[in-house]
């Protein structure tokens, strides 16, 4: 049984198990004293099952070329937005710049477009990078397990994918064109994902696009059923909260900065053992206040566009108006529509919130007692050492 079928008979009625009712009880209105006692719980749990350490990784976008429509997305294929995808020499660049931050856990996130962004594209990067970026993680449109493959061995450890959101009904109507509107295929990603050998697997919810408490509950169900089925793999959730982009799309429903607390010390309380990740979606207020709650892995001086740090990309931006390519010498009056007058850089994803850099963010972690870690993981831990070879055979 997949988590498609469970997710149908949670759907139906089925009863929860002790975990999932934990978790949802957590979820209720509470007093701000309740929510005290909560964070203070989450610290306590985390500082037993991670320490005092925070993993810091930072994403490269290679293309925000993209045959999916989505309603919230900036990289939606009828916006008309300054589009690119990096050569892999660029990717490098890219990469080079962030090694030189101190970055060693990079994730390669793109749009979803098989002309532009192919498994082998992919594998091409992966390859280009793994010499000098011990950990490689990958946000891209879901493939099959035997598409996967070739990644895992070419170095990549970390695959990602967030469903965005687990209501059927409102996922058919933000989701109107692409290969992105077959829920069950993206729902299924993760185990697909397992199969083929990541070490890492990430999941989480888009806050915004239907009733919270609706989908964290149930992003705790897809959680606890890894749990189960894909046992050796690390595990990660995420509750990035949607921001402003190309498109303007506005969220349905909100989810308040306690609410977000609340849950996020929710999912530390009922799985004290899985990685809680924060991007740079949320203001560095709030940021700040988060770190020590349950926090284990956060980006920071993050761009969302394709040759953000280095400004590489810049010679083939071109604008798409319904998915077509208008090169920019002849497209001033449509560019006008979507971009800032001499604008000439590809549009981001988003909108960054916390916009400090790296050292700025590990500077505050230091002043709260938390160790940055930039590299946790080196592909010589799997190597056979010399002076063991010979008792491994």
């Amino acid at each position: 049984m997949s988590f498609v079928d469970q997710l149908n008979a949670l759907d139906g009625g089925e009863e929860l198990s002790p975990v999932l009712s934990r978790f949802k009880s957590l979820l209720k209105p509470v007093t701000p004293a309740g929510l005290e006692a909560l964070a203070a719980e989450s610290v306590a749990t985390t500082r037993r099952n991670f320490g005092r350490t925070m993993r810091l990784f930072a994403p490269i976008y290679l293309s925000n070329e993209c045959v999916n429509n989505c309603a919230y997305c900036g990289f939606s294929r009828d916006n008309p937005i300054l589009r690119t995808t990096l050569t892999v020499p660029q990717v490098v660049k890219e990469a080079r710049h962030l090694t030189g931050l101190g970055f060693r856990h990079i994730l390669l996130v793109a749009g979803e477009h098989p002309r532009f962004v192919s498994e082998g594209y992919l594998e091409d990067c992966i390859a280009a990078l793994r010499d000098f970026v011990p950990t490689l993680a990958i946000e891209v449109g879901p493939m099959e397990a035997p598409e996967y493959k070739p990644l895992v061995k070419a170095g990549c450890e970390g695959l990602v994918v967030y469903q965005e959101t687990y209501d059927r009904a409102a996922y058919g109507e933000y989701h109107t064109a692409g290969p992105k509107k077959d829920f069950d295929w993206r729902l299924d990603c993760p185990e697909r994902g397992y199969e083929a050998g990541f070490r890492r697997i990430g999941i989480g919810a888009l806050v915004g696009l239907t009733d919270w408490r609706y989908d964290v509950l149930r992003l705790a169900a897809h959680l606890d059923y890894l749990y189960r089925h894909c046992w050796k793999a690390s595990l990660t959730i995420s509750l990035p909260r949607l921001r402003p982009a190309a498109g303007g799309f506005r969220p349905k429903h909100e989810m308040s900065d306690a609410e977000f607390v609340q849950t996020l010390c929710a999912f530390r309380l009922c799985f004290p053992q899985v990685g809680i990740v924060l991007s740079t979606r949320e203001a560095e207020p709030l940021r700040n206040a988060l770190f020590p709650l349950g926090i284990t892995s956060i980006s920071a001086g993050s761009h969302t566009e394709p040759g953000g740090y280095t400004g590489e990309g810049a010679d083939d931006v071109h604008l798409t108006v319904r998915g077509r390519r208008v090169e920019l010498e002849s497209a001033d009056a449509a560019r006008a529509r979507c971009q800032p007058e001499g604008e000439t850089s590809a549009t981001g994803q988003f909108d960054i919130a916390d916009t400090r850099s790296p050292e700025e963010v590990a500077r505050y972690l230091r002043s709260l007692g938390l160790e940055p870690v930039w590299k946790d993981w080196d592909a010589t831990i799997l190597s056979p050492q010399p002076e063991l070879a010979g008792h491994l055979d």
